[in-house]
């Protein structure tokens, strides 16, 4: 990449008036280079099945392409229509507390048949339209996915294919597993039971592992498609988070982002964490380390990042600019942030963006605006910088999981003390003879 990305994800959608033109000529004047659109607003794109309506993608890709704003296109469905899930319920997800309600993002079942089918024909659709657009750089694959905590029909009756595949003989899969504690012995097949509620951590764990693999198959198969249509110059990333326990940081125990990014020919990557009196830095050097390392020797994308967010993290002035030049010598080569402007109503009304509600320029903005202008300057010296790693750091959900049934102690502490004592650190899930001889 010759140059940095700095970006936004942009709603026409969303937005309570026309103001594509003014909030255009605000970003270039911010210094806005690349947006994202379209990972959320399937209803829109698809408001009754089988009845298209590209207004708002057709008209942001024709004004951003003459003000020479390069745009990533989501694929969108990670959220689903209203008419989609009243048609067929059985899409969304089951978890220990039951089959979720519609309303809420994520709630579908990934490995259900007949949401697959309908993600498949909006991607097909959406990509079919718009391929050939020269505002397009790249794809971004769905949105921030993991497994829901799936345990649904078609995920428990596929984990129990996994284990017949690998297991023959049940005489060793009670062996191996332990099963005969708490007269757990497993001695047909049909009488296999729902894992959800297993008291062997060894069986929760391979459950575990399952659900992961069908976010990586997922996610490959998604890129499968997009590439079907995707032209030579454009890439195919998708948006990793991390755990969430009140902000973005720490391993994500449902997706298993080294396989997952296979798939993708750049890693991208979305890091929130708390700034003002809070900000420490730990969060955008944990997420550097392991997004850098999902594909070895790139520079990677923060494909979101806060503007403001909640109201606690406004941040000071002079942080946003250190949050960002942060993430560039942790190895990013974008910084874009969700999101351009702040949404009017629903659940991320006070999840704020770049502009505030009344759209006028604040002092996030303007410190923003230095950055841009920054960024543009600095790209060429900037735009491949590489960390050079102190410690490698090596790393499996397999081990999380296991940690997570016996937790020793505070977990997080304990990384706080290893990362504290390393500038940078490169995370690894596999140990060859030519990397553990330098660690």
């Amino acid at each position: 990449m010759s140059h940095l990305f700095y970006g936004v994800a942009y709603y026409d959608e969303y937005m309570p008036e026309d103001r594509l033109a003014k909030d255009i000529a605000l970003m270039r004047e911010t210094g806005i280079n690349v947006v994202r659109i379209a990972e959320s607003t399937w209803s829109t794109l698809e408001p009754e099945e089988g009845q298209y309506n590209f207004y708002h993608i057709d008209r942001v890709l024709e004004a951003m392409h003459e003000a020479g704003i390069a745009v990533i296109v989501g694929t969108p469905t990670y959220a689903v229509p209203a008419w989609l899930a009243a048609k067929h319920p059985d899409i969304l997800v089951t978890t220990v507390a039951g089959q979720q309600k519609y309303g809420p993002r994520q709630i579908m079942d990934i490995v259900n048949p007949t949401f697959r089918r309908y993600a498949e024909k909006i991607i097909r659709t959406l990509m079919a339209h718009v391929q050939h657009h020269p505002a397009i750089i790249g794809w971004q694959l769905d949105n921030e996915t993991k497994h829901y905590d799936n345990i649904g029909r078609y995920m428990q009756e596929g984990f129990v294919r996994s284990l017949q595949e690998k297991y023959p003989d049940l005489r060793q899969l009670n062996h191996d597993f332990g099963l005969d504690y708490w007269s757990n012995r497993i001695d047909r097949w049909q009488d296999f039971p729902p894992v959800e509620n297993t008291i062997n951590a060894s069986l929760a764990c391979a459950f575990s592992r399952y659900q992961r693999q069908q976010v990586t198959e997922y996610l490959a198969w998604q890129a499968a498609i997009v590439r079907e249509y995707a032209q030579p110059h454009q890439f195919v990333t998708h948006n990793f988070d991390f755990e969430w326990r009140g902000y973005s940081y720490g391993v994500q125990p449902r997706v298993d982002h080294f396989a997952a990014a296979q798939a993708l020919d750049i890693a991208g990557v979305d890091i929130y964490h708390p700034s003002q009196a809070h900000l420490t830095g730990r969060e955008i050097a944990f997420g550097g380390a392991i997004s850098r390392s999902l594909k070895p020797g790139q520079n990677y994308f923060v494909l979101e990042t806060q503007a403001q967010g909640f109201a606690q993290w406004t941040p000071f002035p002079g942080q946003l600019r250190l949050q960002a030049f942060s993430h560039i010598a942790s190895g990013a080569a974008m910084v874009s942030y969700w999101h351009w402007h702040s949404i009017h109503n629903a659940f991320e009304t006070y999840w704020k963006g770049l502009l505030s509600h009344d759209f006028s320029r604040n002092p996030t903005w303007q410190e923003a605006t230095t950055i841009g202008a920054d960024f543009a300057r600095l790209s060429p010296q900037l735009a491949e910088l590489k960390a050079e790693n102190d410690v490698a750091l090596l790393i499996s959900n397999e081990a999380m999981d296991a940690l997570n049934h016996f937790l020793p102690g505070d977990a997080r502490a304990t990384f706080i003390t290893i990362s504290s004592a390393a500038s940078t650190m490169r995370c690894m899930t596999t140990i060859s003879a030519s990397t553990s001889s330098t660690m």
